[in-house]
């Protein structure tokens, strides 16, 4: 069984390396972000609480994060590992789950703040089935439309100029520094997160000591489109 963390500001690429990491390894993706989209596009009383949070350009509070990621481990369908993205994010949260749970490593993506405001105001998402294209290297074959199912994309509520601003504000502020937290108990290493995602996939299972890799970036795509139909 193997359970990591990945961390890295907006954009750097957390998802697209997490879904490569499972789909060749049966690990479960646990996206904390994924999860709150899901309960805003479905309209739940979290998901408007959350939308409020989101359009601001803030943080979901430390007790929602904390309880939405406790209900999701407690679920216990990770036979083969787990590796969650978006958490913690700050001091308290990441006392919480070392308080609770046991890693084997954490997973840090480096990324210049340029580099990040050019990936994430290119970002979309398909309302439908919530696949995520960027316009630099990811585009849809027919603009605007999702290749998968057809339904339009559109930019995140948080993927703005503004809202971007205090995401990377909040996280040189109160994430990076949690990784000296985890450096006193966990193997924290730091992988530059600008190469292609084959590339950064292979430098993170070099540190991990995992296989090469045999899913593609495609292929995990779909993988998580079809647990998501």
């Amino acid at each position: 069984m193997r359970k990591y963390i990945i961390m890295g500001v907006q954009g750097s690429g957390k998802g697209t390396q997490s879904q490569m990491l499972a789909a060749d390894l049966d690990m479960v993706h646990i996206s904390v972000g994924d999860i709150f989209r899901w309960n805003v596009q479905n309209h739940t009383k979290m998901g408007a609480e959350v939308r409020r949070v989101m359009t601001a350009g803030e943080l979901v509070g430390d007790d929602m994060v904390e309880s939405v990621v406790r209900d999701r481990l407690t679920q216990h369908d990770w036979n083969y590992g787990f590796i969650i993205d978006g958490f913690p994010r700050n001091r308290r949260q990441t006392e919480f789950f070392l308080e609770s749970y046991d890693i084997d490593g954490v997973i840090v993506l480096d990324l210049p703040d340029s580099e990040v405001r050019r990936r994430v105001l290119n970002r979309r998402l398909c309302v439908n089935c919530a696949m995520d294209y960027n316009l630099i290297a990811d585009s849809p074959k027919v603009p605007g439309r999702c290749d998968s199912c057809g339904g339009e994309l559109e930019t995140r509520e948080d993927d703005t100029e503004e809202a971007l601003e205090v995401r990377l504000r909040d996280y040189h502020q109160q994430t990076a520094p949690v990784l000296e937290l985890f450096r006193r108990k966990e193997y924290v290493f730091t992988v530059d997160a600008r190469p292609a995602p084959e590339v950064v996939q292979k430098a993170i299972r070099e540190h991990l000591g995992l296989p090469p890799m045999k899913t593609s970036p495609q292929e995990a795509r779909a993988s998580k489109d079809a647990a998501s139909a």
